[in-house]
């Protein structure tokens, strides 16, 4: 497969800058709430939230809503899908930014 070809082959998902930062983030850090990735991307609410549902309609993350007291909390979780997704990204990058 020749290095364009690779290029064209990456996971659109993950791809995308502010997936590719909410996937970095999930990875190293197992889970992560609503709050936490807001302020560690810098994203609105309501950006976060598309981002956060298409990682979730691909299966890469879960989100589970739970209670701390009477506070709600959302807490996002890369799947095992999503961790492999985001493993076989890196590769795939890593070869193409050699390649050059």
């Amino acid at each position: 497969m020749n290095d364009e070809q690779s290029f064209y082959d990456v996971d659109r998902v993950i791809h995308e800058p502010a997936r590719l930062l909410i996937s970095t983030i999930l990875y190293t850090a197992d889970q992560a709430d609503f709050l936490y990735l807001l302020n560690a991307t810098g994203l609105t609410k309501g950006n976060l939230s598309a981002h956060l549902s298409k990682l979730e309609s691909a299966q890469y993350i879960t989100i589970e809503k739970v209670f701390r007291g009477k506070v709600p909390q959302t807490i996002c979780q890369l799947t095992e899908q999503g961790r492999e997704a985001f493993e076989t990204y890196r590769k795939q990058m890593n070869r193409l930014l050699r390649s050059n």
